[in-house]
């Protein structure tokens, strides 16, 4: 599948940033610059690691709904 409109590369970037955030909460980092949890912050997102996910995680699912629609 290729990823050609705007709305697929935002779902994916979001499902990415959310994989990021899942091996953040358990302790590890997958980049040396900012981290993912710093990233959907400033998209938005409020409230502890945990509760972003949670949030991120609907999101991925409402945009993965929109799109194969």
């Amino acid at each position: 599948m290729i990823l050609d409109t705007p709305e697929q590369i935002n779902a994916y970037r979001l499902a990415t940033l959310r994989t990021g955030l899942r091996t953040e909460i358990r302790g590890l980092r997958m980049t040396r610059g900012r981290t993912c949890y710093a990233i959907l912050k400033d998209m938005g997102y409020k409230g502890s690691r945990v509760k972003v996910l949670e949030q991120v995680t609907a999101d991925v699912e409402a945009l993965k709904e929109a799109i194969t629609a």
